[in-house]
């Protein structure tokens, strides 16, 4: 495993970061594994050199998080892993039970910090815009949290660039603590970030997170126009994301096709050898229902890939619409 760190910060962190949000409870999300079928993950995992895991309040209403808490605790030193988690959808059917006010912030942080059994999160980042809240607040709220010793890092997830601009003006203008990462929708089949957001983390220092990163398995497998999986049949969300199939996403899923059959190695790990030679990218952020996908993550980083092998990938892409941000 290679470790680098997270954007301007001395953190290291691996360059696979283990997406938590598939491990949870089957009853709120169908395709999500239970506590006993997870705890293999965090094993393998750790034993690969992986010490970055994501996760956030909202997956499968908090027991994603508990159950990467109980992961972590079994097979690492608290000390040795980089936990990152996140805040902002709704947690209960109150009015202040969601978004990122003080009250919001201040309520979640404990509430996350008890179900993963830790005194702290080394990054906690908001996992969307609130519109409904000054960024003002939510950054002192955040600073507070980081100066009591409850979090030591912060970071932001997708958002328009002119919204991430602002915050980090804010929090330098007003000395509050700043974003030191982006975790954002970012892949082959998705690159609307490189207009913007992409550059403004690059010269602000930013470290780079993406999620879904193999769009949402598409990536690893031959083109299907309707994928047949249990989590494509029951992920209302991530058919927002690529519900339309456009004609030159086949194109790249067949180049990455092709690529990996001449390379013998799987698809997934040249859609994220793909991620990783873009020198903004920290360490893209993998989910895994299946423990060869740790496999195939961790591989990845030793895949390089040559410059026609980039242009062939790359040479289909279209416009899309912006999605992800909701």
């Amino acid at each position: 495993m290679e470790y680098t760190n997270l954007g301007k910060t001395g953190l290291k962190v691996s360059r696979i970061c283990l997406g938590c949000m598939s491990f949870g409870d089957p009853e709120i999300r169908k395709w999500s594994l239970t506590e006993n079928e997870s705890l293999p993950f965090f094993k393998k995992a750790i034993e690969a050199g992986i010490n970055f895991f994501d996760t956030a309040n909202m997956y499968s209403r908090g027991a994603s998080e508990i159950i990467t808490g109980k992961g972590l605790k079994l097979y690492a030193k608290r000390d040795e892993i980089v936990l990152a988690s996140k805040v902002f959808f709704p947690m209960r059917e109150e009015p202040n039970g969601r978004g990122l006010s003080r009250k919001a912030i201040m309520t979640e942080i404990d509430n996350s910090l008890k179900r993963m059994q830790t005194e702290y999160i080394d990054l906690y980042q908001i996992h969307r815009w609130d519109y409904n809240t000054p960024i003002e607040e939510t950054l002192e709220a955040l600073h507070d949290v980081v100066k009591s010793g409850k979090v030591l890092y912060i970071g932001a997830s997708s958002m328009h660039a002119y919204q991430f601009s602002k915050s980090l003006y804010v929090a330098d203008l007003q000395h509050l603590t700043r974003f030191v990462s982006m975790q954002n929708h970012y892949n082959l089949l998705y690159r609307e970030e490189e207009r913007e957001m992409l550059k403004l983390c690059a010269d602000e220092g930013i470290g780079v997170l993406p999620w879904s990163p193999l769009a949402r398995g598409r990536l690893a497998r031959p083109f299907q126009k309707d994928p047949d999986t249990k989590r494509a049949r029951n992920d209302e969300y991530g058919t927002t994301l690529y519900g339309k199939t456009e004609e030159a996403d086949k194109g790249i899923i067949d180049a990455v096709t092709k690529i990996a059959k001449d390379r013998g190695v799987s698809q997934a790990q040249v859609a994220l050898a793909w991620l990783l030679s873009k020198p903004v990218i920290t360490s893209p952020i993998v989910g895994a229902t299946n423990l060869n996908h740790i496999d195939d993550a961790v591989a990845a980083v030793s895949l390089k890939l040559t410059e026609d092998e980039i242009t062939k990938l790359e040479e289909n892409y279209v416009p899309h619409s912006i999605v992800g941000f909701s």
